[in-house]
């Protein structure tokens, strides 16, 4: 049992506006340490889902990333499974002693050797589906960006995502078919300008210069990443539009050379999304339009 404010509390969870006061883990306690990506998706997946979310989750946790899900069929379980060697992070809805579904106990036993398990739900709960959503917002808190592998209009996919933009985080989709319904929320929500997901390094591109920003110290005396300036000011806007043109450029390139940060740029290139003047190009790759 680790309680808030001490040592061994994940960072970024610490950070959200409801952090449980109290989580229980089972397996390294070390994994909550290292730097997190979510990925989450429909509990009735395709085979093509099932299939990118595995290659996209084994390359994520080959650069070092530990992979937080949500222990669910489908796509949450593709994840776990696909990075049970480099560590995965299952969040529960319902006690330890009550894991659901329980055709994936055998999976959790698996997950911990190199992973771990937690829950804010104390021993004998038994998970309600009000306690699905509480869970969600630990997944994204836990994390730097969320991936959405499929989601259907109304999942607790797009819980997940809501609750990432509400905690800063960054949000992810893969694009899927427009015939297909397990994809409109992706769709929908690269629709809203969510980064678009072809391949690991369109969400490495994006997570690494945050990194670079937030300095992991030791867990006695974290140093808190200073807060996003949402609102970009006229000479930074400046800056970012002249550093783009015809020829697609790297979303990290340009936070690196505008020197501004990563939630100032994708405002900007936000807005230019909106106006129509801008391009996506896969790699997060952009130019003008």
């Amino acid at each position: 049992m680790i309680a808030l404010g001490e040592p061994d509390y994940p960072l970024r969870l610490r950070m959200i506006d409801d952090p449980p006061p109290l989580i229980g883990v089972r397996g390294q306690v070390s994994a909550l340490a290292r730097p997190a990506v979510a990925l989450v998706g429909s509990r009735n997946a395709s085979a093509a889902g099932i299939k990118f979310a595995s290659t996209l989750a084994r390359e994520i946790g080959g650069a070092g990333f530990v992979i937080a899900s949500g222990l669910a069929r489908g796509i949450d379980a593709a994840a776990h499974r696909a990075t049970l060697a480099s560590g995965t992070i299952a969040v529960l809805a319902g006690g330890h002693d009550h894991i659901y579904p329980a055709e994936h106990i055998e999976l959790v036993e698996l997950i911990l050797p190199q992973g771990a398990a937690i829950t804010e739900m104390p021993l004998g709960w038994q998970p309600r589906g009000s306690d699905f959503p509480r869970r969600n917002r630990l997944i994204s808190g836990l994390a730097l960006g969320v991936v959405i592998v499929e989601a259907a209009q109304r999942s607790g996919s797009l819980i997940t995502a809501r609750m990432a933009l509400e905690q800063g985080r960054e949000v992810f989709a893969v694009p899927g078919s427009p015939l297909d319904p397990r994809a409109e929320g992706t769709n929908g929500l690269l629709k809203q300008g969510a980064t678009l997901v072809t391949e690991a390094a369109d969400v490495l591109s994006v997570l690494r210069p945050i990194l670079g920003q937030t300095a992991y110290t030791t867990a006695e005396e974290p140093e808190r990443p200073a807060p996003a300036l949402n609102e970009p000011g006229t000479s930074e806007r400046t800056r970012i539009v002249a550093l783009l043109g015809p020829t697609p450029v790297s979303i990290d390139d340009l936070v690196r050379l505008s020197g501004s940060s990563p939630a100032i740029v994708r405002t900007v290139l936000l807005e230019l999304d909106i106006a129509g003047r801008l391009e996506r190009h896969g790699g997060s790759l952009v130019s003008l339009a």
